[in-house]
């Protein structure tokens, strides 16, 4: 067991001795967290603090109360992500999640992304998953352009913009974001836009079907990808 979280440790660096726990339960371990945390201790392993802090989900003088989701297909949120690959060329990735089930429906990954970009992700995820009631973003252009807005609001679908400098009020893509920076993209040197394309989408379906989540009792979102 020892070795075995010492191996899981390695490969998962950012994950700490409670996902760890979840992962070797998931293999048949009978295990609780408490001696996992010893053993993590007695080999020394930690992770290295974050930096950056959790914003709160709601409005600053609290006149507003964040929409929350209460089932699938109720409100996903999307943005934007920047990166370069090893030439220092940059690269741009649009991530959309389910914030009922935190799970990551896609991360669209090119040199750049425009409006009609955007749509062409979003109909695909329609059909693939089906429409939400409500999408939330910020008010970037790619967001509020007039052929996004009314493309939405012609198939049915609310749109929810957050306050300009205001990153708190969406917090569950700000923190999906944080993640997908922390575990892949500060580890990870790119060296031509198809190798980011491959491995983004390989971490993507690893956090859907196998990263323990602490806000889903540490179960991946979509486990029964697996069998897809």
């Amino acid at each position: 067991m020892r070795s075995e979280i010492i191996r899981l440790a390695l490969k998962y660096s950012r994950y700490g001795y409670r996902r760890i726990t979840a992962l070797l339960q998931q293999d048949g371990w009978r295990v609780n967290y408490k001696r996992v945390e010893r053993i993590w201790r007695e080999e020394g392993l930690k992770v290295p603090k974050r930096q950056t802090k959790r914003g709160r989900l709601w409005l600053n003088d609290g006149s507003c109360v964040r929409l929350r989701p209460t089932h699938r297909n109720h409100v996903w949120s999307y943005d934007f992500v920047a990166d370069r690959t090893h030439d220092s060329r940059p690269i741009k990735m649009l991530t959309v999640i389910d914030e009922y089930s935190r799970e990551c429906l896609a991360i669209v990954t090119e040199r750049n992304l425009k409006s009609d970009d955007v749509l062409d992700c979003l109909t695909e995820m329609f059909i693939r998953h089906g429409a939400p009631e409500f999408i939330r973003s910020d008010n970037g252009s790619e967001f509020t352009a007039k052929v996004v807005r009314q493309w939405l609001s012609n198939i049915g679908v609310q749109t929810l913009y957050i306050e300009p400098g205001s990153p708190w009020e969406n917090g569950y893509i700000e923190s999906f974001n944080g993640k997908f920076r922390d575990e892949l993209l500060n580890g990870e040197i790119f060296y031509t836009l198809k190798e980011a394309k491959t491995l983004i989408e390989k971490w993507r379906m690893e956090y859907n079907t196998f990263r323990p989540h602490s806000s889903l009792n540490y179960r991946p979102p979509a486990p029964e990808a697996y069998l897809n």
